[in-house]
């Protein structure tokens, strides 16, 4: 039976998680200085891979033994979710704004409440309802710097459609995740996203003529290494092994609020590299972490229930 610490330390992990993904923003876009994003992207899952790899092989972890159906179904879970996302949501920044990117993928915990509604057949709780009202609002505050009128310059382009359909893709594989982990491991399943991962961006990679991997990596300096290493072990790695238990201890619709988080600590990272960030984003975040704590605070156990209610349906 879940206890309430051991939830609470699942929302802990989730924040860490949160802070993970969000530093990799800045940290990534140094290392776009020097390489392709479809290279970065690649190393980043060719690294995660490695490193699973070297984990499940010096464990001696066991291999689940799953029928022919159930890998077919983890895999494409993961193809599409992982690779999807990362390929979806590079190829269309070129086609479009950073603003409207980031206005996008922040609507990913509300896509994904949606999609566990529909698949429950249930009207999503009061408590979620605010939480996604409030962080969302949050999350523009921290992306806009308080300069509304960006919201009605919003253009949807080919771009944009790209990387909704990035998100969407994210949001579904948060979703299906929750069930894939009842009958397979966090690491072995991490394992095999990154390698689907690493396989989708893989052939991009192939597929562009001016991408070259191994070149671009071996051109690099060491400090553009070293962004890459970062992304790949920690911004990577870590990132969704988070996740995922997080996913398996709250449920993906309070999973995926945490999401909310990824532009706080981006502008974070960047405060500490150097770059200056405003009062308006600052009182963003307060809003963000306000959003998703305030309906839990007084019900600690709200976590255990709203997961084993949507479990029993």
């Amino acid at each position: 039976m879940t206890t309430t610490a051991s939830l609470w330390k699942a929302v802990a992990l989730l924040i860490l998680c949160a802070f993970f993904w969000g530093s990799t923003f800045p940290i990534g876009k140094d290392a776009l200085n020097e390489v392709n994003a479809l290279t970065l992207v690649f190393w980043r899952f060719a690294v995660a891979a490695m490193c699973l790899g070297f984990y499940l092989k010096l464990t001696r972890t066991r291999v689940p033994t799953l029928s022919a159906k159930q890998w077919l179904w983890a895999t494409t879970v993961s193809a599409v979710g992982i690779g999807g996302l990362n390929l979806c949501l590079f190829t269309g920044l070129e086609y479009t704004q950073a603003t409207n990117g980031s206005l996008i993928m922040a609507l990913s915990p509300l896509v994904t409440s949606l999609i566990a509604c529909i698949a429950i057949r249930a009207l999503p709780r009061k408590g979620q309802v605010f939480s996604l009202v409030v962080s969302l609002s949050g999350v523009l505050v921290v992306i806009t710097n308080g300069q509304w009128q960006m919201l009605n310059q919003l253009n949807f382009n080919q771009g944009d459609k790209m990387i909704f359909t990035g998100m969407f893709a994210w949001s579904a594989y948060t979703f299906f995740s929750q069930g894939i982990g009842r009958w397979m491991p966090v690491i072995p399943y991490t394992f095999l996203g990154m390698l689907s991962g690493a396989t989708v961006i893989g052939i991009m990679c192939a597929l562009t003529p001016k991408v070259h991997p191994f070149g671009e990596v071996w051109a690099a300096s060491p400090l553009a290494v070293s962004e890459l290493l970062y992304i790949g072990v920690l911004g990577t790695v870590a990132g969704y092994l988070l996740w995922l238990n997080g996913v398996r201890h709250l449920g993906s619709a309070n999973a995926a609020l945490f999401f909310n988080f990824v532009p706080v600590f981006a502008v974070l990272t960047a405060f500490l590299m150097g770059q200056a960030v405003s009062q308006l984003q600052v009182v963003g975040i307060v809003i963000v972490i306000a959003g998703l704590l305030l309906p839990r605070l007084p019900h600690p156990r709200y976590w255990r229930v709203a997961r084993t209610a949507s479990d029993a349906k």
